[in-house]
């Protein structure tokens, strides 16, 4: 079966959705912006439609087929789809991956396992991503969509089972990092599978320019990023802070020091920027080569601050062309209210300490925040 591929395209944009949760089931979805729940029993099915036509369904199936195989095969027949389907393995759960190609409309579907691995007969969650068969610009909203899926907290910073496919993350490798004498085991596919789907997000990022969503759109881009780097550099983050601390801290000074001693290492990396595309430098490449914008560098030192138990989050200006990283902890320096928390404000680019910031950027009304909890 094909591997997935990835087209630029501009479609125009209407009503944002909320990240949806199921208590009953425990799996989640983030959609792209546009997307509005339409029909279901709020339980088991949910209709959603999105940008210029583009469908989106899910059903939970419990108890109902033996296996993912006849679901699948049941699915295929009632459809009348003529697409391919391929079996993979998400995570530790079983997954198919299936070509839609019926009627009139076309797109891709993704079945997969719910609940812990531990389970002896797991729930399956399927969604369908389609829309207008002469509508080939919503290949990305559909393949978004699928990389949105959740299945349990398992997956929670992990990613998504459209990229778990396409780029199958290959051998474990002992690779230096940017801090002498420290290396880490990486994947070695990992960096570029991030950057794929960095380069994917940005585009599907650039069709709310002009929509009144703009401010959501963003803030799912990094979301989407987020999750899909963190399980990539985990490792590498856990190796450079073992070298930086031992044990868990017993003052807000000792969290502050930390902070200070994990933001000097983003600040020591290369400053690069590209104009021509997404200009962020993937966790895994920035950790790995020391390198990238003032974005990537407070993302991975958020996830420094994640590793040490430290609420961390970023902060974004599009009217300054800048993103600082935030961090919930004492002491004093500028701080940003965002998510009912006062952070400290962290610059990634510039050598000076944590909670400074330049007088030419501190208007508050130009920032919004971004959590990743």
């Amino acid at each position: 079966m094909k591997r997935v591929f990835y087209l630029l395209f501009l479609v125009p944009v209407f009503i944002f959705s909320e990240s949806l949760y199921s208590p009953t089931w425990g799996f989640k979805l983030n959609l792209p912006e546009g997307y509005e729940y339409v029909d279901g029993d709020g339980r088991n099915r949910f209709s959603f439609e999105g940008p210029g036509g583009a469908l989106f369904d899910v059903v939970v199936y419990d108890g109902v087929y033996p296996s993912m195989r006849e679901l699948v095969d049941d699915v295929n027949r009632r459809l009348g789809n003529c697409g391919e389907v391929d079996y993979f393995r998400y995570k530790d759960k079983q997954a198919a991956i299936i070509e839609l190609d019926f009627g009139n409309y076309d797109g891709w579907s993704i079945c997969v396992e719910l609940g812990s691995n531990t389970q002896s007969s797991a729930p399956m969650l399927l969604a369908l991503a389609y829309g207008p068969a002469n509508r080939s610009e919503l290949g990305l909203f559909h393949l978004s969509a699928l990389d949105s899926i959740i299945p349990s907290d398992e997956e929670q910073y992990y990613p998504g089972p459209i990229m778990e496919y396409s780029y199958p993350r290959g051998e474990r490798k002992q690779v230096p990092l940017f801090a002498n004498g420290i290396s880490a085991m990486i994947y070695e596919n990992d960096a570029e599978a991030a950057q794929t789907l960095v380069e994917r997000e940005f585009i599907i990022l650039e069709n709310y320019a002009s929509s009144p969503y703009w401010k959501e759109a963003w803030i799912r881009y990094y979301r989407v990023i987020y999750r899909d780097s963190y399980d990539r550099v985990a490792e590498a983050v856990s190796a450079v802070t073992r070298n930086w601390r031992t044990g868990a801290f017993n003052s807000a000074d000792e969290q502050r020091a930390f902070a200070q001693r994990a933001l000097t290492f983003v600040q020591g990396f290369s400053y690069e920027r590209h104009t021509d595309g997404s200009d962020f430098v993937n966790l895994v490449t920035a950790i790995t080569e020391g390198r990238g914008d003032c974005d990537s560098r407070a993302m991975l030192w958020a996830i420094f601050l994640s590793e040490a138990d430290i609420r961390a989050a970023i902060m974004i200006s599009p009217q300054y062309s800048h993103a600082m990283g935030l961090a919930d902890i004492s002491g004093s320096g500028a701080r940003f209210d965002a998510y009912e928390t006062r952070w400290l404000v962290a610059e990634t680019t510039a050598n000076i300490d944590i909670g400074l910031i330049a007088q030419d950027q501190s208007d508050p009304s130009a920032w919004f925040g971004i959590i990743f909890e």
